[in-house]
């Protein structure tokens, strides 16, 4: 038996560059009606571990308004309408809030940052092999600063729940894993 819901009507509640909100009307399998259910439609977004030449890792701190604190975190951000495909869309983000360009790129997997009310995908990348080819190229709204460390300070850093950012976290461990840097007990 399918367990999933009927749309069955949409109704949009607020449109604007960053958040659209709409009401949904839906059917279940059992026939139930659910009204509304709201859904807050975003673009897909990226992020990525990024790695230079010498093994240190490139991470970036910025103020996070949602939760009003300035975090540690990986670079990433919204896919543009124009970005061809996430990959394209991780290499532009990560040389725009980084200044790095990466020989090697691996694809970590997607995944979904809320699904009970978002309609977006997260693509996570692993870069290696970086090299700085320019100086930042941020948004206007964007102040970021470059950090670098050692894979172990991050390793220790994620053991120590010290990377808040979820989305940044799940791609962290998938890299570590695909490095062998991290351990399954």
């Amino acid at each position: 038996m399918t367990m999933d819901w009927k749309l069955l009507s949409s109704k949009y509640l607020f449109k604007d560059a960053w958040l659209t909100a709409r009401a949904d009307k839906c059917e279940t399998p059992l026939g139930k009606i659910v009204e509304p259910y709201y859904v807050l439609e975003y673009n897909n977004w990226v992020n990525g571990v990024a790695i230079r030449e010498d093994g240190q890792v490139i991470m970036i701190r910025q103020y996070r308004h949602g939760i009003g604190q300035t975090l540690l975190e990986i670079p990433g951000g919204t896919m543009d309408p124009s970005d061809p495909s996430p990959l394209f869309a991780m290499q532009r983000e990560m040389l725009e809030e980084t200044g790095y360009e990466f020989k090697e790129w691996v694809e970590l997997g997607t995944i979904a940052p809320n699904t009970a009310s978002s309609n977006n995908y997260t693509y996570m990348f692993l870069a290696t092999g970086g090299v700085k080819v320019q100086e930042q190229q941020l948004d206007h709204n964007e102040e970021i600063e470059v950090v670098t460390m050692p894979i172990g300070e991050l390793q220790q850093l994620l053991l120590d729940n010290k990377i808040v950012h979820s989305l940044h976290t799940t791609c962290i461990f998938y890299a570590l894993l695909h490095l062998g840097k991290m351990g399954m007990k």
